[in-house]
């Protein structure tokens, strides 16, 4: 919280616990204002759905979060700690993972060696560490961690198939358990339900919903309204790079704001 920002409404009117807090921050592409953030806190141990119409910057704000892109100017920082500048696998490694809108698993590798990859132990943050054995002292260990979340996910059966034979809701769960290799705090999801089966939808829906309960914070990216409603505690929503409104599920689906940014009447704030 800071002097310029006075208290916002949390969750359950709890008294306000930030994980994540960013200020100021900005990116344009060719002229055109893609995330232009002026505050946004993310609640510690929450649930958070980012929503908000195509184009309206979500993922470009997933990136600059996740130092997957710069951004021109703005500050963040995670428990107190700057992130700006820092590259991607140091972010995860500081305690905030993201998972992609197409997943990102290495297909011709195995499910266990993309699980090995992801080994917060990996000397060098790379490949070969994983795969010829530079790692000796925590290969037990990462390799135990891995099947206890194979198994979590309902992907052990799988774990000497190369990940490129899964299938596409399967792929999501793998790159979910991978990112929880290095145990982090906040967990950052791009549409995670898009082209996943009703049944593994469900799935998922239970394993975000047990990363809170187990203590973790959750930032989702999703269009689909009744899964935003069924498992969100707070809800951001961006329109045209901005945060337009954010609240409880309720309070969003009321808001006039977010109705008219939804038919493409919005234009920036009004009066």
């Amino acid at each position: 919280m800071t002097a310029d920002h006075p208290p916002m409404a949390t969750p359950g009117s709890v008294k306000p616990d930030p994980v994540l807090v960013v200020d100021g921050m900005q990116r344009s592409f060719g002229g055109i204002h893609a995330v232009d953030v002026d505050h946004l806190e993310i609640q510690r141990n929450t649930i958070t759905s980012l929503i908000g119409p195509n184009g309206a910057g979500k993922t470009t704000l997933f990136n600059l979060l996740s130092g997957f892109d710069k951004p021109d100017r703005g500050a963040w920082h995670l428990n107190g700690g700057a992130l700006i500048g820092i590259a991607a696998h140091r972010v995860a490694r500081s305690g905030m993972v993201r998972t992609f809108q197409l997943t990102r698993s290495l297909a011709r590798l195995t499910v266990m060696e993309n699980m090995l990859v992801a080994n917060q132990g990996n000397p060098g943050e790379g490949l070969r560490g994983a795969l010829f054995g530079t790692w000796k002292a925590s290969e037990a260990e990462a390799r135990g961690r891995a099947d206890t979340l194979l198994e979590r996910f309902g992907l052990t059966h799988m774990e000497d198939e190369f990940a490129g034979s899964l299938s596409g809701g399967q792929r999501k769960l793998l790159e979910v358990a991978r990112a929880l290799m290095v145990d982090p705090e906040v967990i950052m999801l791009d549409e995670p339900m898009a082209g996943v089966n009703p049944a593994l939808t469900q799935s998922l829906l239970t394993h975000i919903t047990g990363l809170r309960d187990e203590g973790k914070t959750v930032i989702f990216i999703e269009h689909d309204m009744d899964v935003v409603q069924e498992i969100s505690d707070w809800v951001v929503v961006l329109a045209e790079g901005r945060v337009i409104s954010e609240g409880t599920p309720s309070d969003i689906a009321s808001d006039r704001k977010v109705i008219d940014a939804y038919l493409g009447t919005h234009h920036g704030e009004k009066p």
